[in-house]
């Protein structure tokens, strides 16, 4: 099926710049020529350098870490360039999406915040929106523009299940999470642990967002076991060493872990690599600078799955086969 429109622009701002080069690798197009400043004043400055008009354009910001704010800016300020220059159509592709947590009113008097991100994304120009795992699915519904919510769960399983071991048990670090990481066990075909997980508010704050997680208790038997913690994402990680301590109290032989976004916030790279984690596996949907890296580390790549949904929606191919081909039902 051919596109309704003439040709295809992919542009990136400073999110994931390699991961950007990797897809348009893939897709068998150029990197978009723009300018991204920013001023001495703080203000950031964006200009394309060809023209959009009429054209596809996907534009590529993973909402990263540092400086998530100018990462959120230009991507708004690159989608009303492509909108201004008379693009014919504008994808806004989010590896990785920021403020997922504040999905809903957890508290008295706070914003949702991922509303209000979508809010923009749309009012800045986006007709669609390309994300990968989600840490709330309803972040999906804060959307009235088409939002494909991809998944790269199938490649952590396809890495595990080709371990061949049988004496895997896959161990989910919430309550919360189970769900998803039963599905995952059933793709790779081994047991579920669950740990169950309470935050403690620490002590002399009121506010409820400084918390310290606690696992009060493990569902399954993981003793003589190798166990894979399986998130969607590892921030500070604190839960995943929480969990690794119960699991080594249970009697696991082995420990390893995976998630899909590896934010590793402030020194939590250091914390998990001194850790008894014999591996973490994670992707690039987040840059991952030298020092955030080390030789138990294993990053997959997301960009031949970006690219190819690219190519499906410029030409106008439905999306969802690729998961019918490529992953167990399980992930559905």
């Amino acid at each position: 099926m051919g596109s309704r429109f003439d040709e295809m622009r992919i542009f990136s701002g400073n999110g994931n710049p390699p991961l950007a080069q990797l897809i348009c690798d893939r897709v068998g197009v150029p990197l978009g020529d723009a300018t991204i400043v920013k001023f001495s004043n703080e203000n950031i400055f964006i200009k394309l350098n060809e023209s959009v008009r009429e054209k596809d354009v996907f534009v590529i910001q993973s909402l990263s870490t540092p400086n998530l704010s100018d990462r959120i800016l230009e991507l708004l300020i690159l989608l009303d360039a492509c909108k201004r220059a008379s693009a014919g159509r504008v994808t806004a592709v989010i590896p990785y999406y920021a403020y997922g947590r504040t999905d809903k009113k957890d508290q008295p008097r706070v914003p949702i915040t991922a509303r209000l991100l979508a809010d923009m994304i749309q009012a800045a120009g986006a007709h669609q929106v390309l994300t990968i795992d989600l840490h709330a699915g309803q972040i999906q519904g804060f959307f009235s523009i088409p939002m494909d919510e991809l998944t790269a769960m199938h490649l952590l399983v396809r890495y595990w299940a080709e371990k061949g071991w049988d004496d895997l048990i896959v161990v989910s670090p919430d309550v919360g999470f189970a769900k998803r990481a039963r599905n995952f066990a059933e793709a790779i075909g081994a047991p579920l642990a669950i740990a169950e997980k309470r935050r403690v508010q620490q002590l002399g704050r009121r506010d409820g967002n400084h918390s310290a997680p606690e696992i009060l208790n493990l569902i399954g038997d993981v003793a003589g076991k190798r166990c894979l913690i399986v998130d969607d994402e590892i921030a500070t990680g604190g839960s995943i060493l929480e969990v690794v301590r119960l699991l080594e109290r249970e009697g696991a032989r082995e420990i390893y872990a995976c998630c899909v976004h590896a934010v590793f916030a402030a020194n939590a790279a250091e914390r998990l690599r001194n850790s008894s984690l014999r591996e973490i596996v994670t992707t690039d949907t987040l840059p991952l600078p030298p020092e955030k890296r080390w030789p138990g580390l294993t990053v997959l790549s997301v960009s031949t799955l970006i690219a190819e949904v690219i190519q499906r929606i410029h030409s106008g191919v439905s999306v969802d086969t690729i998961f019918t081909q490529r992953k167990h039902p399980a992930l559905g």
